[in-house]
């Protein structure tokens, strides 16, 4: 099957250092192309690349703490790619290295670390040109599905990934499997643990990311590493008792996690380094954009920008949610809403921006809990066909 994406399948009875390795290996051009980004990402908040490194060291320890396999396969996607093990590390930590107001409209001196990462060979992607400011409206949408309302009685799961258009040349496939040696699958920036995916389980999650003022403060299990950590589960009680214990270890950064499974049960996992709470279903489905939902932690909420579109694409998604028949075909509609131009739900990069600033709906993705099945959008949604990934689980 053609397929815009890498697919890297790694196999079953590799080692924790081995899988990262072959996937380190596998995705070499890719990891590159995420550290520039990142690089130029990380830079445009007057963090230079070097700084990302040091500051991804201090998750080291808590990483270790919660899965030590991880920090092997981390250290063998290194060797595997020809990077160091605190390039990796940085990558997995990026939302933790993004200042609290990163979907906030401040600004930042940017030139200073620009200037430091070409120093250290790392070139910019415009020379002499800053990072646009409307890359900090970086966003995401997600629906999830109750077997009990959907129209098959199976729990579905539908969300669109928007970032910068320009990461969509770094996004793999990744086919790999958990120290207990159960089949995940997951699409994911390449040199990250995870991302969106399901495991064979039938269980399976997304990421829509959240800013609390105290983000990055002190150490806390990282955003990707907990998505890694949770495709490990069962179930979403499964994924609940595995949010407590997390807890007691601290959350480095605030996100939300959607999460479903085939016992066909949704829910949305907010954390923050102030701790977790659970968004529970509204008549069947639990939807979440990039704010605060949450009681106990709607006090943590950073600053968002105007054009952040977060409260508005909740509202249009709320339409669809009420719509009878819910399964692929509504949540395909869902995913290529564009309602609201350039801020709708399928969010097309605005020409009037520099490229380096045009975010968009880098992929979409719908999956099925019960049959495991799982469709991709390698593109803006409503630009190309969702295409059905082979994961011969059984």
């Amino acid at each position: 099957m053609n397929f815009t994406f890498p697919i890297i399948t790694l196999p079953a009875d590799a080692s924790a250092h081995e899988r990262g390795r072959l996937y380190g290996a596998a995705a070499a051009p890719q990891i590159r192309h995420s550290v520039l980004t990142y690089a130029k990402m990380f830079a445009s908040c007057g963090i230079d690349w070097a700084q990302a490194r040091q500051r991804a060291q201090r998750y080291t320890e808590v990483i270790t703490a919660l899965d030590p396999l991880l920090m092997q396969e981390m250290q063998g996607t290194a060797e595997g790619s020809g990077w160091q093990l605190d390039d990796i590390l940085a990558l997995n930590c990026r939302t933790e290295i993004l200042p609290p107001t990163f979907l906030s409209d401040a600004t930042h001196h940017a030139a200073a670390a620009l200037a430091a990462n070409r120093l250290a060979g790392l070139p910019d992607w415009e020379p002499d040109q800053p990072l646009d400011s409307h890359l900090r409206d970086g966003e995401c949408t997600s629906m999830c599905v109750q077997g009990r309302v959907s129209a098959d009685g199976h729990t579905w799961f539908a969300q669109n990934w928007d970032w910068i258009g320009r990461q969509r040349a770094a996004l793999v496939i990744l086919k790999t499997h958990d120290a207990q040696g159960r089949a995940l699958t997951t699409l994911t920036e390449a040199g990250m643990l995870a991302k969106i995916g399901m495991n064979a389980a039938g269980f399976a999650l997304g990421l829509n990311i959240l800013r609390s003022h105290r983000d990055g403060q002190k150490p806390g299990v990282p955003v990707h590493v907990v998505l890694r950590h949770l495709l490990g589960c069962d179930s979403v009680a499964h994924a609940r008792e595995r949010m407590a214990h997390l807890a007691t270890m601290g959350f480095g950064a605030a996100s939300n996690v959607p999460c479903a499974d085939a016992q066909g049960e949704v829910a949305c996992f907010e954390m923050a380094p102030a701790g977790w709470a659970e968004l529970k279903p509204d008549h069947g489905v639990v939807l979440h954009t990039n704010h605060f939902m949450c009681d106990p932690l709607l006090g943590e909420q950073s600053p968002m920008g105007l054009v952040l579109s977060s409260h508005p694409r909740l509202n249009t998604a709320a339409q669809h949610a009420a719509k009878p028949g819910l399964g692929f075909d509504p949540l395909v509609a869902f995913l290529r809403d564009e309602s609201d131009g350039f801020l709708s739900i399928c969010r097309n990069p605005d020409p009037a921006l520099p490229p380096e600033g045009r975010v968009e709906s880098v992929a979409g993705i719908v999956m099925n809990t019960h049959t495991r099945q799982m469709w991709i959008a390698p593109n803006v949604p409503s630009k190309v066909a969702f295409q059905l990934i082979d994961n011969d689980w059984h």
